[in-house]
């Protein structure tokens, strides 16, 4: 099996609430295409994954938003859900990485309700991105441009709308990442 990603290394940034498939779904197609993989959330411990409202799998956590640097990685994932953007974003030091992330110009994925974390970041100002349909007046009123489809890519700022778009995330985002042969 091809292992394009093999010395890259890309953080998970993902709390209590996070829709479970946006995390695990990203994770084994990152892992698979040979990327290593690390968990920050807000506290250490495990963070509870959901199933839409439903309680579903913990997921140990690898490193605090606060302990964490963005020149410790090549890229940024940031699964949905409702609860879990809605917490990070009101966290300083995980707000603080993304703005780290987004101000090296390394590549940031952001699917469902995890464009919220972006706004509070200061990252979608003339940008264009999708999201869950719920965020667009969020994405205008913060200066983004919102748009609806599966995924979309603003030079390295990848955004996707729903689990179903998880295909085109995930593939998206491996493009991004691979090496220019």
């Amino acid at each position: 099996m091809s292992a394009p990603l093999n010395g890259k290394r890309v953080a998970f940034l993902a709390t209590d609430g996070v829709e479970q498939i946006e995390l695990t779904r990203p994770w084994q197609d990152l892992q698979g295409a040979g990327a290593a993989l690390e968990l920050i959330s807000l506290e250490d411990g495990d963070i509870q994954g959901y199933h839409h409202l439903d309680k579903a799998h913990t997921f140990k956590v690898d490193k605090t938003a606060a302990n964490a640097n963005a020149d410790d990685y090549d890229a940024l994932v940031l699964p949905g859900g409702v609860a879990n953007p809605d917490a990070l974003r009101t966290d300083v030091h995980a707000v603080k990485l993304i703005k780290q992330f987004c101000n090296k110009h390394k590549p940031v994925a952001a699917i469902c309700h995890a464009p919220w974390t972006l706004i509070e970041a200061d990252q979608v100002e003339g940008r264009t991105l999708t999201s869950f349909p719920s965020l667009k007046t969020d994405i205008q009123n913060a200066g983004g441009h919102w748009v609806d489809e599966p995924v979309h890519n603003d030079n390295g700022l990848i955004t996707s709308r729903v689990p179903d778009d998880l295909d085109a995330f995930c593939a998206e985002l491996i493009e991004v990442l691979s090496p220019v042969a």
